[in-house]
């Protein structure tokens, strides 16, 4: 299940299309957890398939960025929470069973609760 966060970091590509916005979201993800904020990043979209296990071991984009692999797991470990889009999973036929068990699956309604009780977001699209 969801929790409500301060912060609310949507992302809509996969590595193949900009990986770019993928180390960034994990990036500014845990730049908000650095400040105290609580912080989510919800897998849209194409991003869905970056729900897949070691899905980001290959994206790093150089400095002054740290790999995006290990930006996950650190937001993970310091309690950001990534949520997937379910709708966008099925659309793109990755099956729950297939991601990352510590990733939640989510609806449009959490989405639209998640976005509207947050103190600030970032899409990224």
């Amino acid at each position: 299940m969801a929790k409500q966060t301060d912060y609310v970091g949507t992302l809509f590509d996969n590595s193949d299309s900009n990986p770019s916005k993928i180390t960034l979201a994990f990036t500014m993800a845990g730049v908000a957890l650095k400040q105290g904020h609580s912080a989510t990043v919800i897998l849209m979209v194409d991003a869905v398939h970056l729900a897949l296990p070691n899905a980001l071991d290959n994206v790093d984009i150089g400095d002054p960025f740290e790999p995006a692999g290990e930006l996950l797991e650190a937001f993970i470990e310091k309690g950001g929470q990534v949520l997937v889009c379910g709708a966008c999973m099925k659309h793109n036929g990755v099956a729950e069973s297939d991601i990352d068990k510590r990733f939640p699956v989510i609806s449009g309604d959490d989405v639209v609760k998640l976005l509207m009780g947050s103190k600030g977001s970032l899409q990224l699209n």
